[in-house]
């Protein structure tokens, strides 16, 4: 579109090749200052306060990023929790976990600008926020374990993709063949092609590009949750009678029970906390109003959904089964009819973790690139990008180093699947491993130093408090989980 403005009395076209004729040079000059003005002013309007491009989040793809991330292959795990705990242990433990959740989302939420949580620079990540907050000492720690953690649940989520593959194989043929049917199929397959579309999915430039994913992976959440929570009502109708006990399902040992208790307390912690990415997420988000405020409506809407899924699916599956309880609500094979249905219900697990999966990786990749890019500024293999058009796609903009570590990345977490096929284990070890020192331990110090809380005070020994039994839960979840991982992996 062409510009026109008034200079001295004549029209002038700004973004012509020339100008009229009829204009002095000092005519010319200050028009040609004013087009330079406002060209900068439109570029400047694409970008945010910090010069990165605009974000434009707002609270429900917040909202859809969180559920994405938390609603995962977590739940399926809940109503085996449940049965390991019982009727009054287990429902108490998803709604003290999702108290500790929201508590460590809020104190979070604060921690993305520094030293004021409103006017303060922008921290884009959580070991941004430890490096300003608590120094690079606390910021390797924090570092490791949140990368570590992000990894694992790369593990966790090819694993569980490639239970909901098979699972829909041995449904068909459960179908046709009778439940005595011998359908038995092997992992490797299915966590190789899960690896092989995350190797595509990981290309996918930053969290920034990949709303539009989280959103359809949220619907999916949503979709095999609900199916879940409705087979286990149907079949408590069906049963005419709710199953299960207070104390939940009897052991041969007293050890025995306690381990299982444990690693029931690990599967939880892993299904709640979104902790270390909660500051990603948060750079998503356009302002005003303040990120930390839409962060914190964003937490408590999607922590309200996550628990009231978890205990429909926790409750109900246990109510469903009792001491039966599958250890993966919808793959365990508790329900074998509708076919169809339990097919649909996995095919959107497998949709929902091609998303979960980008979540929790991409902060991985965006931390490599940024780390690599400052080490060798000069490299063209790091620093080059390559324009490229695909049929019936946009352009895009190829960078070898990103193709090549991204790939590697998909590869090391679908072998390591292959190696430790263990759904349960596999999440109370990661669950156990993030709770303390990622939700808790770190949201708290920085809540101390942001806000300046002295020692002794009555914050400060409720908070305490509250970091200290939050490290206890977390150690006997860790113990009974590697526990459980090394039984399977020994037997």
């Amino acid at each position: 579109m062409t510009l026109f403005v008034t200079i001295f009395g004549k029209p002038i076209s700004l973004g012509l090749a020339s100008a009229p004729p009829e204009l002095s040079q000092p005519q010319l000059r200050l028009a040609m200052a004013v087009e330079e003005s406002l060209e900068i002013a439109a570029a400047a309007s694409c970008d945010d306060d910090d010069g990165h491009q605009r974000r434009t989040g707002t609270i429900w793809t917040c909202v859809a990023h969180i559920i994405t991330a938390v609603i995962g292959s977590g739940v399926l795990s809940l109503a085996w929790s449940t049965a390991q705990l019982g009727w009054i242990a287990g429902p108490v433990s998803m709604l003290c976990f999702a108290i500790v959740t929201f508590v460590s989302a809020f104190l979070l939420s604060d921690c993305y600008r520094s030293p004021h949580p409103v006017t303060g620079t922008r921290n884009y990540s959580y070991m941004d926020a430890v490096r300003v907050t608590l120094g690079e000492k606390q910021t390797w720690i924090c570092g490791f374990l949140q990368y570590f953690s992000m990894y694992g649940t790369g593990i966790a989520y090819t694993i569980t993709t490639s239970i909901s593959m098979r699972a829909i194989q041995r449904s068909d043929c459960y179908h046709r063949e009778g439940r005595r049917a011998p359908c038995s199929y092997g992992d490797s397959f299915y966590m190789l092609m899960f690896g092989v579309v995350q190797i595509v999915f990981s290309q996918i430039p930053d969290f920034h590009d990949m709303a539009w994913l989280s959103v359809l992976a949220a619907i999916m959440s949503f979709a095999y949750s609900s199916i879940g929570f409705a087979l286990g009502v149907a079949k408590v109708i069906g049963n005419g009678t709710i199953k299960g006990g207070v104390g939940g399902i009897g052991m041969t040992s007293r050890a025995q029970k306690v381990w299982r208790v444990s690693e029931a307390l690990g599967d939880i912690a892993f299904a709640y906390p979104y902790s270390l990415i909660l500051l990603e997420i948060e750079d998503t988000l356009r302002s005003p109003p303040p990120e930390n405020q839409t962060m914190k409506k964003a937490s408590m809407i999607s922590i309200f959904i996550t628990t009231f899924f978890y205990l429909c699916c926790g409750c109900f599956g246990y109510a469903a089964f009792g001491d039966g309880t599958p250890g993966n609500l919808l793959t365990g094979f508790g329900f074998y009819e509708p076919y169809w249905l339990i097919d649909f219900a996995n095919a959107c697990i497998v949709l929902h973790l091609v998303g979960g999966y980008q979540v929790y990786s991409q902060p991985v990749f965006s931390f490599a690139d940024r780390w690599v890019a400052g080490k060798f500024p000069n490299s063209r293999f790091v620093n080059e990008f390559y324009m490229i058009q695909l049929p019936f796609l946009p352009p895009y903009r190829l960078n070898l180093f990103r193709l090549c570590f991204r790939t590697a990345y998909v590869a090391t977490t679908t072998g390591l699947a292959m190696v430790f096929p263990y759904f349960n284990q596999v999440l109370g070890v990661l669950g156990s491993l993030n709770f303390w020192p990622l939700a808790i331990y770190f949201p708290v110090e920085m809540y101390f130093a942001q806000k300046k809380i002295g020692r002794w005070t009555k914050k400060w020994m409720v908070l305490r408090v509250f970091s200290a039994g939050c490290l206890l839960v977390s150690l006997l979840a860790l113990i009974g989980s590697v526990e459980g991982l090394v039984s399977e992996k020994l037997g």
